[in-house]
């Protein structure tokens, strides 16, 4: 799934921010103003997914996922709250289509025949090459 099918559900209207002092750049501004975003999305109460959308989340993103039931992210790169707030929330919509996009089992496959055959070429001429500069360096010491 893209994260511009996500925005067509409107999730923003899930979306609770809140916002405290940075550690990240900002110079003397970072003492007085609250430019970290903490974004929260509460992945089990929310309308805009199915079950079954929502245990995958759940199952991918575990570890972002508080005891409630809430997604947590935060952003603190930008130097404005606004800016933090755009990358939080374009952090999420890249997390959810990464959780919903279901991975395609690779399926094993055997090497062709003429593969096989010109792998073991390789190693025929590469021996007989090795082969060639031992028999130089047993000249060289006589």
């Amino acid at each position: 799934m893209l994260p511009e099918e996500l925005r067509n559900r409107k999730l923003e209207e899930e979306f609770v921010f809140s916002a405290s002092r940075s550690s990240g750049p900002g110079g003397q501004n970072v003492n007085k103003v609250s430019t970290k975003v903490e974004l929260r999305f509460s992945v089990n109460n929310t309308l805009k997914f199915n079950q079954n959308e929502k245990d995958l989340i759940i199952k991918k993103l575990r570890n972002k996922i508080n005891n409630d039931g809430e997604l947590l992210l935060v952003s603190q790169d930008g130097r404005t709250q606004s800016e933090n707030k755009n990358l939080v929330v374009e952090k999420f919509y890249t997390l959810i289509a990464k959780a919903l996009t279901i991975q395609v089992k690779r399926i094993p496959t055997k090497p062709s025949h003429s593969s096989r055959l010109k792998r073991l070429d390789e190693k025929k001429i590469r021996s007989i090459v090795k082969r060639q500069r031992r028999a130089g360096k047993e000249s060289d010491e006589l």
